[in-house]
């Protein structure tokens, strides 16, 4: 059996559950609390050093980082779906595309995420409570991020994650103006891990994600989530704590 461990249906998160979903594999969903900050735990810590999720535990083995833990599950449980293209260049393009949203898009996004709603789980604490959440924090650049989120982000750091979000949401509109996916002709985990990220933001980035700004990339949220599996991971799986 399967064992799963994340925050629940969005961003990060979201990429290998929906592989799981899709693909109809059979898991054990192990839901972490963000607010209780249970991945800093010394238990979760033994299955990730890190502390982080999502993780993915297979006969005892342990996988973490996103994207990785899906190409992981085409690799090791393939399944009639295939989340890759069949053409080897197909599937450089799809590697093209998880890369960016590992390395930009995403990184964008969770800044604007981090200042919205991250900051309001650590202000009502005292300042003793908060350094002991800090210091069980095993990466240094994940200390400094709860600091600044605490703290405050700077304006100029906020705007430049802004102009970025705009540059991701007009490559994004603009491939799919052409494109049904975005590799291969065929849905992936292109689709997948670029939809958890952008999934919401009609919502979250109304000035920039709507049907007369960015009309393509809507088309292609609503798509997936349409898609049956997709529907049933919504309907099973609590969104927040």
């Amino acid at each position: 059996m399967l064992r799963f461990y994340s925050f629940g249906p969005g961003a990060n998160s979201l990429k290998p559950m929906l592989a799981l979903y899709e693909k109809e594999l059979e898991f054990e969903h192990k839901l972490l609390n963000p607010r209780k900050f249970e991945h800093h735990l010394d238990w979760y810590k033994a299955i990730n050093p890190r502390g982080q999720v999502p993780a993915l535990e297979d006969k005892g083995r342990i996988i973490t980082e996103s994207t990785v833990i899906c190409e992981y599950l085409e690799d090791a449980h393939p399944t009639a779906l295939k989340l890759r293209p069949a053409d080897p260049y197909d599937v450089a393009q799809m590697r093209i595309w998880t890369k960016w949203v590992d390395e930009y898009f995403c990184w964008c996004v969770s800044t604007i995420g981090w200042h919205r709603h991250v900051s309001k789980m650590v202000e009502n604490l005292s300042d003793a409570e908060f350094e002991e959440m800090v210091a069980r924090v095993p990466i240094p650049e994940q200390q400094v991020k709860w600091r600044r989120a605490r703290e405050g982000f700077p304006q100029d750091l906020l705007d430049e994650e802004m102009r970025k979000i705009a540059v991701s949401v007009r490559k994004l509109d603009d491939h799919l103006a052409d494109n049904e996916w975005l590799a291969g002709g065929v849905y992936s985990l292109a689709d997948i891990c670029n939809f958890s990220i952008a999934n919401g933001m009609e919502k979250g980035f109304a000035d920039m994600v709507n049907r007369e700004d960015a009309p393509h990339l809507v088309r292609w949220i609503e798509q997936i989530n349409a898609r049956p599996q997709v529907q049933r991971l919504f309907a099973n799986v609590p969104r927040e704590f």
